[in-house]
């Protein structure tokens, strides 16, 4: 008897418990499934329960998610849609467009009437607006409204599993305004059979809902989430006008995601091709950026051939000058790191960049200077050459401040010019401090030492 292999006993066992498991459980699972079997994987997926799949959808990399759409029929898909919250609705919708626009439309088509009119709504905004983050469901009353009338709703949905994470009521006026906001555990503390606008003036001084604009920035609503320390918060559109709420899951994935892309970025690696599992597309990818670097480090060779006859005259330069130039790629790469950071967390401005470069450029120069001394005594009593410590020090003091400066205004420029900071700054940098490094140590090992 043939036996039963561990992907296919990895496929039972999450069958049989699957309705215990979390949809990041399940997808992890699934993604150990997919790398033995396609065929396994494709066959499980389709046994997941429709009010589980699509957050299971939802957590799958994004090189799964296609062979997962492919897979799965258009009803079995429209199944789990329509279990989803609006937000979550309209981003598997066009995800499957990317990949199958016929498809995405049927499954849309196929939805509740309301449900299309929801996702074809938040599918006009832009990727970077608080619009395309925010979901419909959300617990509002009118002002005219007693509480204990909104609560009898609130059973009723909740029942009927049309709302979840609910913290607060919205209360809006007769148009739909957003008036004010009470959290459920203050609810409870007043007369159910008073009306919202009863008791509006005794909680509007210290319950002024936080809303954003659906056309805000989501980098402006992430900040706020920081800032205020919220778990949600409300979007209105024309005149402030209730539409919609972002809640806290949504604003960690996008803080996620904005991390993930600066390290990826600063590396010179894109993303989507990491997630990749074919060796040969991540090494071409990457290979791109190496190609950029082979060419920079042939440019700062090309500096240290300048000096051969120097190097030649005193071996010694040989083996001290990568201190100058590592110690000097290290310093600005700290730079451009704490700059570009300060950019994503919009704590840089016009009023206040020369500061953060001058405070980068003095810590620079104090480095160097501390740094330089070390390296310097260590080199005169190696050699035995006190003019060789002199060297690495002066050297050192104006690699690092090269480092210090450039690392804190490359960021800035390509932040005015439109371009991602992260993008190339680090290979642009590596090749300033690479370049000066070599020249100031050798450049000043001629004058000093050689002439």
């Amino acid at each position: 008897m043939q036996e039963t292999s561990i992907t296919t006993k990895d496929a039972i066992e999450l069958l049989e418990k699957i309705e215990t498991l979390h949809p990041t459980d399940i997808a992890k699972v699934l993604k150990k499934i997919k790398k033995e079997s396609i065929e396994e994987f494709q066959e499980v997926l389709s046994k997941i329960p429709e009010e589980l799949l699509g957050e299971v959808l939802l957590e799958l990399p994004e090189n799964t998610k296609e062979l997962a759409y492919e897979a799965l029929s258009i009803d079995k898909l429209t199944d789990a849609i329509e279990e989803l919250d609006t937000d979550d609705a309209t981003d598997i919708i066009q995800e499957i467009a990317e990949y199958d626009q016929e498809k995405a439309d049927e499954i849309l088509n196929s939805l509740e009437e309301e449900d299309q009119q929801d996702i074809k709504w938040l599918q006009r905004y832009e990727d970077d607006v608080a619009g395309a983050f925010m979901q419909t469901e959300l617990f509002s009353a009118k002002v005219t409204e007693t509480i204990k009338e909104s609560i009898e709703r609130l059973k009723i949905a909740k029942a009927n599993d049309e709302l979840e994470n609910i913290h607060q009521v919205y209360i809006t006026d007769e148009n739909g305004h957003l008036v004010n906001a009470i959290n459920l555990e203050d609810l409870i503390i007043y007369d159910f059979d008073k009306t919202y606008k009863e008791i509006l003036d005794n909680i509007e001084a210290t319950n002024r809902p936080i809303s954003v604009s659906v056309n805000e920035d989501i980098d402006e609503v992430v900040k706020m989430f920081e800032q205020y320390d919220l778990s949600v918060i409300a979007v209105v559109g024309y005149k402030g006008r209730l539409l919609g709420r972002i809640t806290s899951d949504d604003i960690i994935d996008i803080i996620e995601q904005n991390a993930t892309d600066q390290i990826y970025q600063l590396a010179g690696i894109n993303e989507d091709y990491e997630h990749d599992d074919n060796v040969l597309t991540t090494t071409k990818k990457r290979g791109v950026w190496l190609f950029v670097n082979l060419f920079t480090a042939m440019l700062a060779a090309s500096v240290v051939g300048l000096f051969e006859a120097t190097i030649e005259s005193l071996v010694a330069l040989a083996i001290l000058m990568p201190i100058v130039a590592s110690m000097g790629g290290n310093a600005g790469t700290q730079s451009l790191a704490t700059m570009i950071r300060q950019l994503a967390l919009g704590k840089v401005d016009d009023d206040n960049s020369k500061e953060i470069v001058k405070k980068e450029v003095l810590v620079a120069i104090s480095n160097g200077l501390i740094f330089g001394i070390l390296a310097g005594i260590v080199a005169a009593v190696w050699f035995n050459n006190l003019m060789l410590g002199v060297v690495i020090l002066l050297a050192m003091i104006a690699n690092l401040l090269v480092a210090g400066f450039f690392g804190s205004v490359i960021p800035l420029i390509l932040k005015k010019i439109d371009i991602d900071p992260a993008v190339g700054s680090s290979v642009v940098l590596t090749t300033l401090t690479d370049i000066v490094g070599f020249f100031a140590f050798l450049g000043i090992a001629t004058i000093l030492l050689i002439n």
